[in-house]
């Protein structure tokens, strides 16, 4: 289900980020070479990586499944409506879930956090202004969407905790800028191969 919703995603979504990426790479590259700062692909891609995912967030809570059921203020009512497994539990919970584990990530390791707390606010922040926003735009306020926002931003935080602890006791070649910059680029190519069904297709091909 998650491999059709991201393949998808990307076939509505390519051309906007095809171009949003090429203007901002090229801006972000001359501002370095102007201000003569060194280039480390981990931290441009990640970024990059942020402002593609702000933008497909956007897409998703905006333009998509307009129009249904009705706004929702108590809390954990809209959870407990779907059966365990089901399709909607899995659309609805798991998916509201998901879709704020890479801004808990990512806003963890930006700011380097140690604490929880700035998680718990800005996800809050950010998922109440996406809730106003679809009451306002004619879709529906569910605080339930809120509470698995804020706890999907929670389970990016404690990734980045684990991770930042492992990698501290990590060999000091395995913490290098371009091994970490390797690593990245070859686990962010084998998810993008196996969620768009590229995968297969290399393997048709080689065989």
């Amino acid at each position: 289900m998650f491999k059709e919703t991201f393949s998808e995603l990307i076939y509505e979504l390519w051309p906007m980020i095809f171009i949003f990426s090429i203007i901002i790479s090229s801006i972000r590259i001359t501002y370095l070479i102007k201000k003569k700062k060194k280039f480390i692909f981990y931290r441009e891609f990640l970024g990059l990586l942020f402002i593609i995912y702000i933008l497909t967030l956007f897409h998703v809570v905006t333009f998509q499944d307009t129009n249904y059921g009705t706004s929702n203020f108590t809390p954990f009512t809209e959870m407990f409506r779907y059966s365990f497994g089901s399709r909607l539990f899995i659309k609805n919970i798991v998916g509201n879930l998901l879709l704020f584990i890479p801004f808990g990530l990512f806003v963890s390791y930006y700011l380097k956090l140690k604490s929880i707390y700035p998680v718990l606010f800005l996800s809050l922040i950010s998922s109440l202004s996406i809730e106003i926003t679809q009451y306002k735009i004619g879709r529906v306020f569910d605080v339930d969407d809120i509470i698995l926002n804020i706890f999907g931003a929670i389970i990016g935080f404690m990734i980045y905790i684990a991770i930042d602890s492992i990698s501290k006791k990590l060999p000091k070649i395995f913490r290098n800028e371009w091994f970490i910059s390797a690593v990245l680029l070859f686990v962010i190519t084998i998810v993008l191969l196996y969620l768009l069904n590229l995968d297969k297709i290399i393997i048709g091909m080689l065989l």
